[in-house]
Order: structure tokens, then C-alpha cells, then sequence
């Protein structure tokens, strides 16, 4: 949604916020609704860092409700022959909680920081299109919560987050929990890629004047390779679901053996689609800390180049390893030898990236802070998890390791030690930005201690109780095989639930930190410029205007803001950097030669509508083909709604701010 800007009479201030008033003749049922402030500022807004914001809150609470699911899984597993949870709750806990954790925490907590960082990075106003972003949230608002009514409605999805056949038929799962968890993710699979398109023509098309691709910010690149991820890897998990919605609800027998069906065609559909996605949850911290690790030791990231594509050849090689989760399905010699290959060569970019990291802080001034803390404590935890990864691809060490904890170890290894290590990195270093507040460094590095140590305490023990035999999704194990002998399940399963409660106190830690700054209000105000950064979105205010940026900056660097701080000067001993320019004078410098037409999106309420349509229509199909069909025509109406909204908002519906000069914005 393009926006353009009709002079108003009243002259344009310099760096003054743009109002949202229109003409009074674009009014109509399916006028657009234009606030500044309150509960419709948030519900209807298109703005990208409101939206980046409530992904970000959002998520975080899915966060707390799998980690919770996570407490009660170990609690189980703390004692012999426990009774905690029955075996169809446990069953139903695990499956939920690995689908919280991936589809509802950090996919949407990724696209949070890029909803909110990308456009700053590469100097933009807004992401391309608004609006489609907005309902991008929506759905995976609305998706998340449709996949946890299930809980309520006769049980949750019980058969583990990948959702094997013929495990997740009728026949072994004769509840609506798969058929929730099917539409669930097809509804924030929508969500994503919607997002990915947003934020490829985002990158592409609306980098700032002299930003060529080799000056974006590393975050940015990750996340313009997840983005690629996303939209060739969703299509094939929404076909795997369509086909698994059809077989379940419709009778479909699409992995029916005794209908001439093969059941590994899940596996194959699923894969090719579940092995990216391991990337596409993990790239987008890699360039966190890409970000985190040159400010904090005051040196460039060694490599950029190696490291961005390094990044774009594990997305690239990412999709050639699939089959390496079905070595022990059957696949044959030949299949297999091919992609243990391509398995072990995905270690080379990846080593590549750590190599870079660990150059980059090699002879810096380190600064340990919380954000910095967790950087390293990425490279250290997923370089630990990268090497127990690479053992699977030697095929007969994989057959025997297959559905024991020991792959439970590596997973979490990697995604917790990686992308949750790396967006804790994010949250400390892009606070200030975000909120204008700091969070406290003494809580924040109890945070990281607490979550390093019970990380490790939580998934260490889980290698050796996988190499001594312990299966996956084990409900409980017997007394008779806690001896000294070749099976001590008892000691290790120990250790691990105490870990799981230590990682837990960490979490609440980061909660107590967030309410200690905001609601109890002892939040120390941020500074302009923190921890003197490197890239563009910290060239704004704190928190960033509502169209970011005074004047669109041109870039010719690649830390462009750290190069308009500093100039090298030679002096007696060399050439050396020193500070010409503050943080303060920059945004001054912006704020008197600001751009005087300001060009901003009218909020919008359709996107809410149609999302909530979808979710009706999910509904519909497992329970009543009328609410589907009432379902299907509010998606339908809010579609036509959508594209007939007009093109400017109602004035009587705005509250400008004191001080505030009019504008009037219309949309083409």
C-alpha cells in the first residue's frame, strides 16, 4: 500500500511526527480507522514496530507456556514409574510443547525483531506492505490460540511435532487434537509466509540511497535467507497438512498402505520442509550475534563477506540433508551415502561462521555485558550441539542414536544453546531501542548464569542416557534399570529435572528484569547510543519515530553510523579512530535537514477480520460444515472489504497530539 501526500496549509515542522488526517470525502461503511492513541492504536495498527513489538510480547507468553509444558514433561521423568501425567497427557505435553516452541515461540519471536529492526536497518520508513504484515500477525495470533483451545476441546495433538503416519490417523489418534494441530499450523504457516514475502521485497526494493546488498547488517542478511527459506519450504509442509487434514477429516488415503499408499510420504513432505526449517529458526540469531559481538569487542566483524554467505550457503545446502532424519526407515545404501555427504558438508559454512565470531572478539576490547554474554554463550553451546550433529551423519552411528535422548541432546543443544541464547542477546541489546529503557545488567547476568548452567545441566545428561538406550517420548522408566550396571537412568533423569527447574528460575529472572524496568518503573532511561553501535537503526531516537527516521540517511559503509562517529586520524603511533561526532549531534543533524513530505500508512482493521475468518473456517472443519461455510464468508467479505477499504481514514476518528501539524494522507 503506497502512500502519497497532498501538501497541507499548515507548514511542516522539522522532524514533527506526520498526522494521520484525511479528506473528508473517503468516508464510507468500510472507512479506515485513524487513531494516535488507546486500545485501536495496537488492534488496528499497520505500523511495523508496534506490530514487531506485540509479535515479540506474544511470543514470549507461548514461551512461558511451553516451558511450562517442558517443567512437567521432566517432572515426570524425575522418578521411577512416576505418575505425574498419564501416558496420553504426556504424550499429548510433548507434542505440544515442541510445537509451541518452534511454530509459536521462536518463528514469531524472529519475526518480531525483524518486523522491528530490518526496516531501521536498511533505512526505511515502513516494511512494503503494511497491511498484509498486520495480518500476518493476526494469524499467528489467532493460529496459536486455535492450537491451544484443543486443550479444552478433548485433548491436544499426541502424536510428537512431526507428526508421523500412521501415528497421527485415526486409528491411534481417534481425538480432534491432530486435526487442531493440522489447521493450526497451516494458519500460522500463513502468518510466515506472508511475512517472508513482506520482508524479501522489503530488503530488495527499499534499502536506503548507497546501500548496495554487501553494506546490509548481517541480521538483515540472515533474515533475507530465512525469508527465502520460508517461502520454499512452507509450501511443501502446507501440502503434507492438506493432505493430512483430508485423510482425517475426509477420509483421504493418502498414507493408507493397504490402499496402495506409502506412509514415508509424510516423512519425505515433512522433512523437506522440517530440516530448513532448523535453519530458519536458528540463522536469524546468528545474526544477532553477528550484530552483538562487533560492538561489544570494538572491533568489525571479521569476514562479512564470509559470513553473510556462509549464511546463504547453509540455507542453500539446508535443503539437500532431509533424508538424514530417515536413515533408519529404509532408504538404501545409495540414498543414504548421498545424504550423509551433503550432512557433513553443511558443517563447513557452519564452521565458517564460528571461526569468524571467534576472530572477531580475538584481540577486542570485550565488554561483558548481558548481551554479550549470550553471544558467546551461542558460539560455545551451539558449537557443542554442531559437533554431537555431526555424528549423525555417519549413517550406522546415526541408526543406533535414532529416537534415543541422545537426539533430544543435540535438538536442544542447537535451539536452545543457539537461537533462544541468540534472541536473549537480541532482547538486551535492542531494549533501549525498542523501549528507551535499560534492563538491569546485575539481573540480566544472573539471567544468563542460571540459563547456562541449567541448560547444561538439563540436556548434558540427556547424551549419556541416549547412548545408554533411554528412547524418545518414554513415558516413564522402570526401577529395575537404575542400578550401577549398564543402565543408571535414575541418576542422569535426576540431574536433569533439577537442571530444567534451574533454566526455569533463569527465564523468570529476564520476567522479574522486564517488570522491575517497566511496571515497577526502576528502569534506568536509555542513553542515545548505549553501547556506541555500528548500524543504522540506532541513528533514530529511543524508541525510534513513528517513521523512523528525520531524513532518509545514505549509506556508505557498511556500519554506517559507527563511520559517522568516528574518523581515523594519523597520529605519532599510527592511524588511529577517534570519536568526532556524538550520537545526539547525528539525530540533531537529521532533525534539521528532515524531509518534507513524510509519506505513512492508515491503520486497518480488515487484516483482524480475515484472520478471525480463518480460524472460524478451521473450526468449521472439524466440528460443522456451516460454521465453515459462515467462516468462509467473512474471509471472503473481509478479502473484498480489504481491497474496497478506502483510501483515506475518517478525521473525527483522530486525536492528534498537542502540537502536532496536520497532514493529509491518501493511500493509492
Amino acid at each position: 500500500m503506497a502512500i502519497i501526500e497532498r501538501p497541507s496549509t499548515t507548514p511542516a515542522v522539522a522532524g514533527s511526527a506526520p498526522s494521520f488526517v484525511g479528506p473528508a470525502d473517503a468516508y464510507g461503511a468500510f472507512r479506515r480507522p485513524v487513531t494516535s492513541r488507546g486500545w485501536r492504536s495496537w488492534v488496528f495498527t499497520v505500523d511495523h514496530k508496534k506490530l514487531g513489538i506485540m509479535y515479540g510480547v506474544v511470543a514470549f507468553c507461548f514461551f512461558l507456556v511451553g516451558g511450562l509444558e517442558a517443567l512437567l514433561i521432566r517432572t515426570q521423568l524425575a522418578a521411577p514409574d512416576n505418575t505425574v501425567l498419564s501416558a496420553g497427557t504426556y504424550n499429548q505435553m510433548f507434542t505440544m510443547h515442541a510445537t509451541t516452541m518452534i511454530f509459536l515461540f521462536v518463528m514469531p519471536m524472529v519475526s518480531g525483531f525483524a518486523n522491528y529492526m530490518v526496516p531501521l536497518q536498511i533505512g526505511a520508513r515502513d516494511v512494503a506492505f503494511p497491511r498484509l504484515n498486520a495480518f500476518g500477525f493476526w494469524c499467528f495470533l489467532v493460529g496459536g490460540i486455535f492450537l491451544n483451545t484443543s486443550w479444552f476441546l478433548g485433548g491436544a495433538a499426541d502424536g510428537g511435532w512431526f507428526m508421523y503416519q500412521p501415528n497421527a490417523s485415526h486409528l491411534f489418534s481417534p481425538s480432534h487434537g491432530v486435526d487442531y494441530w493440522a489447521l493450526g499450523v497451516q494458519i500460522t504457516g500463513i502468518a510466515s509466509l506472508t511475512g517472508a514475502i513482506n520482508l524479501i521485497v522489503t530488503i530488495i526494493n527499499m534499502r536506503a540511497p548507497g546501500m548496495t546488498m554487501w553494506k546490509m547488517p548481517i541480521f538483515t542478511w540472515m533474515v533475507l535467507v530465512v525469508q527465502f527459506l520460508l517461502v520454499f519450504s512452507l509450501p511443501v509442509i502446507t501440502v503434507a497438512l492438506f493432505l493430512l487434514t483430508f485423510s482425517r477429516v475426509f477420509g483421504g488415503q493418502f498414507f493408507n498402505v493397504q490402499a496402495g499408499a506409502d506412509p514415508l510420504l509424510w516423512q519425505h513432505l515433512f522433512w523437506i520442509f522440517g530440516h530448513p526449517e532448523v535453519y530458519i529458526l536458528i540463522l536469524p540469531s546468528f545474526g544477532i550475534v553477528s550484530e552483538v559481538l562487533p560492538v561489544f569487542s570494538r572491533k568489525p566483524l571479521f569476514g562479512y563477506k564470509f559470513v553473510a554467505f556462509s549464511g546463504a550457503a547453509i540455507g542453500f545446502v539446508g535443503f539437500g540433508v532431509w533424508a538424514h532424519h530417515m536413515f533408519a526407515s529404509g532408504l538404501g545404501p545409495l540414498s543414504v551415502a548421498v545424504f550423509s555427504v551433503g550432512t557433513m558438508m553443511i558443517a563447513i559454512p557452519t564452521g565458517v561462521k564460528i571461526i569468524n565470531w571467534t576472530l572477531t572478539m580475538w584481540g577486542g576490547k570485550l565488554r561483558f555485558t548481558t548481551a554479550m554474554l549470550f553471544a558467546i554463550g551461542l558460539v560455545i553451546e551451539f558449537t557443542i550441539g554442531g559437533l554431537s550433529g555431526v555424528t549423525h551423519a555417519v549413517s550406522p552411528s546415526d541408526t543406533q542414536q535414532t529416537d534415543t535422548y541422545y537426539i533430544v541432546a543435540h535438538f536442544h543443544y542447537v535451539l536452545f544453546g543457539g537461537a533462544i541464547f541468540g534472541l536473549f542477546a537480541g532482547f538486551y541489546y535492542w531494549w533501549p531501542k525498542i523501549f528507551g529503557k535499560l534492563l538491569n545488567e546485575r539481573i540480566g547476568k544472573w539471567n544468563f548464569w542460571l540459563m547456562v548452567i541449567g541448560m547444561n545441566l538439563t540436556f548434558g545428561p540427556m547424551h549419556m542416557i541416549g547412548l545408554q538406550g533411554q528412547p524418545r517420548r518414554m513415558v516413564v522408566w522402570p526401577q529395575n534399570l537404575t542400578g550401577d550396571g549398564l543402565f543408571n537412568l535414575g541418576f542422569w533423569n535426576k540431574v536433569a529435572t533439577v537442571g530444567s527447574y534451574i533454566l526455569g528460575l533463569g527465564v523468570l529472572t529476564f520476567v522479574w528484569n522486564v517488570t522491575r524496568t517497566h511496571l515497577l518503573r526502576k528502569g534506568e532511561v536509555a542513553p542515545l547510543d548505549p553501547w556506541d553501535a555500528r548500524t543504522l537503526e540506532w541513528m533514530t531516537s529511543n524508541p525510534p519515530k513513528e517513521h523512523n527516521f528525520d531524513a532518509i540517511p545514505t549509506v556508505h559503509e557498511v556500519d554506517e553510523f559507527f563511520h559517522r562517529k568516528y574518523e581515523e586520524v594519523e597520529t605519532d603511533h599510527g592511524v588511529r579512530l577517534v570519536k568526532t561526532r556524538s550520537a545526539e549531534e547525528i539525530l540533531a543533524d537529521q532533525e534539521a535537514h528532515a524531509d518534507a513530505h513524510i509519506h505513512m500508512p492508515s491503520p486497518s482493521y480488515w487484516p483482524v477480520v480475515l484472520a478471525v475468518g480463518l480460524v472460524i473456517v478451521a473450526y468449521g472443519v472439524i466440528y460443522s460444515v456451516l460454521l465453515a461455510v459462515v467462516g468462509a464468508l467473512i474471509t471472503l467479505g473481509a478479502s473484498f472489504a480489504w481491497a474496497l477499504e478506502p483510501s483515506t481514514a475518517d478525521p473525527s476518528d483522530f486525536d492528534p497530539p498537542a502540537g502536532t501539524p496536520g497532514k493529509e494522507l491518501a493511500n493509492v
